[in-house]
């Protein structure tokens, strides 16, 4: 049997390609030759396979060459899996950004841009589109707010136009998105909005096809499913999509001609990647509005210390309403202390958990055919569990995670972490048999509140069952944050208990956190003027309540930046977390070389929540390490942290770390 002798082409012979392998180490450029039937299809951004070490990856095609720097043998190109290019060259240069910012690996980042291939559907002819119609756009709602109109016009003359947007209570924010993508796409060129869950891409893409082309918009996520999950994919790679929506990995999509990156409520914890190198979606949207010289939107009903640091830079600028708007557009929002529960002598306000002046408006509200929105901090029945005699945490006795009791008829209660059942609690610390709820879930005060308003229906909405809308008649939601239903004309009234669980966690973000929640639902409110009322059960004291109060996210968020910057947290400096063995993690400081200003702290024990590193062996401490460095030295830090993963890497003597750029939750 003769064996067919592989020639190469005449012209560049060499491909240079990016393995996707895992280890930090081999995050480079390796060249291979190609054979002369390969050569048309190896082009630059195609998938193809090589052989490594013995074994067959999947790589990425970089660039073809006529010359390599490599002094001995190559290997050839096992072969071409597709001739699409599916890494575009602003999305290559986009992770390489991304993977630099945030100490990672290209080919980490580069899992998270391009979705796996689906060949049937990548077989298909692509759709054959019309020329576009533009539709008129009315700026009315955009004028609204100080610099709105002028926003829009930027947009219509293609300038690279960026903005921070705070939006009224009872906006229509869909809408005010598909209109400015609608500016952009009617100048010719793309938009792309990334929102925080299915909810938000379905009412954003309900608007937008009333304002694009419906065939030209085009939702990505990641509950479609692979095959047409990709299929909307290629549309976008082939620049039929004109206005993309999507989440968090929606932010590399491979729009052609980007004009307008939107980014809604950059303070949703969904935006924030959970894999390596745990990238944020504002972050990358933020970079690719750079690197792409185009406009960019951050909006929400409530405002990060991170956008507001982009507003005090003058990288962006304000789009905000005036106070007498914003006055005219906002419920009235009463704030009441906790210890109002132990005074009340009202019966169904004890019943309920719910002062009188809360119970009192929602009856108004009840009265006047109007549904009443109840937000709760948990899901669930009890969702925390306490000793009754010294309130100590009750925790489950194989993994120490919190107990619950998932209903009302459940015996005994339940561990959230691993699912084991206690049918006995007894206090590790003290020994009693008592227990008391920490917090009450959503069913729980659904089954409350409905024994105080009987005859009056119900709902709940929270993670095992979200409601998008409820009737605008008389009824009961009980909501858990961020699940809250949209009501047919607003809520009459909304009750939002039990702030002390929001504002008393042990995080950086929580009272950002909680004045962000509270807005959502305090939004879905009708105007003062309308009757709509908003009771929040907190002290009125309390900085984050006033800003409720006064609906001003903008001066929140001015005071938490200030406050980040005298103690140096992000996003005033540029904090990297190191988990993993004590042992490990100093072993990748002392292999960085770190810049002069670099502060070391720690270690210290991982934030409550903080998963351990991949590969962490379950026995021995898992600590953290913090490495933090001003502002305008981010970039030397990731680079630092970077080569010396990789090094350690190589070297094959540690436990593997952890390392995140600016965690969410720092602890």
């Amino acid at each position: 049997m003769t064996v067919t002798q592989r020639q190469a082409p005449e012209h560049e012979p060499i491909a240079r390609v990016l393995p996707m392998l895992s280890v930090p180490h081999l995050d480079r450029e390796f060249d291979y030759l190609v054979t002369a039937e390969q050569s048309n299809d190896a082009q630059p951004g195609v998938r193809a396979r090589v052989r490594f070490h013995g074994r067959l990856v999947d790589a990425f095609i970089l660039e073809r060459r006529s010359d390599t720097d490599h002094v001995g043998k190559l290997g050839w190109l096992d072969r071409v899996v597709s001739p699409e290019p599916v890494l575009t060259a602003d999305v290559r240069r986009l992770v390489e950004a991304v993977a630099s910012r945030y100490a990672g690996t290209r080919p980490d980042v580069l899992r998270l841009a391009v979705p796996p291939r689906h060949a049937a559907v990548e077989k298909k002819d692509p759709p054959v589109f019309s020329p576009l119609t533009p539709i008129d756009v009315d700026p009315g709602a955009w004028a609204t707010y100080r610099g709105g109109a002028g926003f829009l016009g930027a947009l219509a003359e293609g300038r690279a136009a960026r903005a921070v947007w705070q939006a009224l209570p009872g906006e229509q924010w869909a809408d005010r998105l598909a209109e400015a993508a609608a500016v952009v796409v009617n100048a010719g060129r793309s938009a792309l909005a990334v929102v925080p869950d299915q909810r938000d891409v379905d009412a954003v893409h309900a608007a937008a096809v009333r304002h694009v082309d419906p065939d030209r918009v085009v939702a990505l996520s990641a509950g479609l499913g692979p095959s047409e999950r990709y299929r909307r994919w290629l549309a976008v790679l082939r620049g039929g999509a004109r206005f993309v929506i999507g989440t968090r990995s929606a932010v590399f999509a491979p729009v052609a001609d980007l004009g307008l990156v939107v980014v809604w409520d950059d303070g949703d914890d969904s935006l924030a990647e959970p894999r390596a190198p745990y990238p944020h979606a504002r972050e990358v949207a933020m970079l690719r509005a750079h690197q792409m010289r185009c406009a960019a939107l951050l909006g929400g009903y409530a405002r990060t210390a991170e956008a507001q640091a982009l507003v005090r830079s003058t990288w962006a600028h304000d789009l905000v309403a005036t106070r007498p708007v914003v006055r005219a557009r906002t419920a009235r929002v009463i704030a009441i202390d906790d210890s109002a529960f132990t005074q009340e002598r009202d019966p169904a306000a004890r019943t309920a958990r719910l002062p009188s002046m809360a119970l009192d408006a929602a009856r108004k509200a009840l009265a006047a055919d109007a549904p009443v929105l109840i937000q709760v901090p948990r899901r669930g029945y009890v969702p925390a569990l306490s000793c009754g005699r010294c309130r100590a945490i009750a925790r489950c006795r194989h993994c120490t995670g919190p107990l619950s009791l998932p209903d009302r008829d459940t015996t005994g209660a339940v561990c959230r972490w691993c699912g084991r059942h206690e049918a006995a609690l007894r206090c590790a610390r003290c020994g009693s048999d008592s227990v008391r709820a920490v917090v009450v879930g959503a069913r729980r005060t659904a089954e409350e509140i409905g024994r105080a308003f009987p005859g009056v229906s119900v709902m709940t909405s929270s993670g095992d069952g979200v409601l998008a809308t409820v009737p605008g008649s008389a009824a009961l939601v009980v909501s858990t944050p961020g699940a809250e239903p949209v009501a047919d004309g607003g809520y009459g009234a909304a009750l939002l208990l039990d702030g002390w669980a929001l504002l008393g966690r042990q995080d950086l973000r929580a009272a950002e956190d909680a004045l962000r929640r509270w807005m959502a639902a305090t939004a879905l409110v009708r105007p003062q003027s309308d009757g709509g009322v908003v009771a929040v059960v907190a002290e009125s004291a309390i900085p984050t309540v006033q800003a409720l109060i006064r609906w001003d996210p903008v001066a929140h968020a001015e005071s938490e930046l200030d406050a980040r910057s005298e103690v140096g947290l992000p996003p005033a400096a540029h904090m990297a977390a190191i988990d993993g063995t004590p042992e490990a993690a100093a072993a990748l400081i002392d292999a960085a070389t770190l810049p002069e200003a670099a502060e070391v702290l720690g270690p210290v024990d991982l934030p409550p929540g903080a998963r351990r590193p991949a590969g962490e062996p379950t026995a021995g401490p898992v600590m953290r390490m913090l490495v933090r460095v001003p502002r305008d030295r981010g970039l030397d830090l990731a680079a630092a942290l970077r080569r010396a993963t990789g090094s350690l890497s190589a070297r094959h003597d540690n436990e593997p770390v952890r390392v995140q750029i600016d965690p969410l939750h720092i602890g």
